[in-house]
């Protein structure tokens, strides 16, 4: 059977049930930016296999990532899903590291302020001096670390009114997956611009991780990477996550399962990570 080619731009396919964008950085950078100039409020994050699996396992988070505007195939895994099932003809991911540089780069260039959220203090002191090294015209409006809490009663609004006085156009937010993910969720009704949930890009532009080689990259081998240099850490993520990722996948081409995608949520978070 021939599978009609979707097209980079083309909408959202189901992968295991989560929808993901077909999208190129090109496509990416440019629908985030027209939110950016617009002040629209613009929900965008970056999955890999645990971001996708993230959904699989919780059906309301997977309501969640299916209300985000924009989610693209951070890793090789994804894209292969979308070539595989749907014949997206994919040629390279939209990896989320990669993505935000794209993104920054485009903002210090149409003079929009951005907002760094999440991480640790001392990440973030090396964090914008690096983007302020990369891009001189750009402009950091606030910069705010994470609470590694959970949010109090009315604290929502209170975060959203500082990064509104701050003058920021775009929020990148490094708080890790799912919690960035429900935060970002959270966190659009109360901004009028995008929100892009950025996984450990704040880590690798800050140079506390190193990217793997290209090869690696390519052949979807950045979890060995990150497994070596975090295992205790990381171990259960890819050596429970990435065969269970790939039997669903398997079940669904073969139409054994459907895969079906809940509706998008619209109920508010009570509490959530900050």
């Amino acid at each position: 059977m021939t599978v009609a080619r979707a097209g980079v731009g083309q909408g959202k396919r189901s992968v295991l049930g989560v929808l993901v964008d077909v999208t190129d950085y090109r496509d990416a950078t440019e629908r985030i930016m027209q939110a950016a100039r617009e002040r629209r409020g613009f929900a965008v994050t970056a999955l890999a296999v645990h971001g996708v699996m993230t959904g699989v396992q919780d059906r309301a988070h997977n309501g969640r990532l299916n209300s985000f505007d924009l989610v693209t195939p951070d890793g090789q895994p994804v894209r292969w899903a979308l070539n595989l099932v749907h014949g997206a003809g994919l040629t390279d991911r939209v990896y989320g590291p990669t993505l935000t540089l794209k993104v920054v780069e485009r903002a210090a260039a149409e003079g929009l302020p951005i907002y760094l959220y999440g991480s640790t203090e001392p990440t973030l002191e090396r964090l914008v001096p690096n983007l302020e090294g990369m891009f001189p015209g750009l402009k950091i409006a606030g910069v705010e670390a994470s609470k590694f809490r959970a949010s109090n009663s009315g604290e929502p609004i209170e975060i959203a009114e500082r990064i509104k006085a701050s003058g920021a156009r775009i929020v990148l937010v490094g708080l890790g997956c799912p919690r960035q993910e429900v935060f970002t969720y959270a966190m659009r009704p109360h901004l009028d611009m995008p929100l892009l949930a950025v996984g450990a890009a704040f880590d690798y532009h800050a140079g506390l991780l190193k990217n793997p080689p290209p090869w690696m990259q390519k052949y979807a081998l950045e979890w060995l990477w990150r497994l070596g240099l975090e295992p205790k850490r990381l171990w259960r993520r890819y050596v429970l996550l990435n065969p269970a990722y790939l039997a669903r996948l398997a079940a669904q081409k073969s139409g054994l399962w459907k895969a079906t995608p809940p509706p998008p949520a619209t109920e508010p978070v009570d509490k959530f990570a900050v």
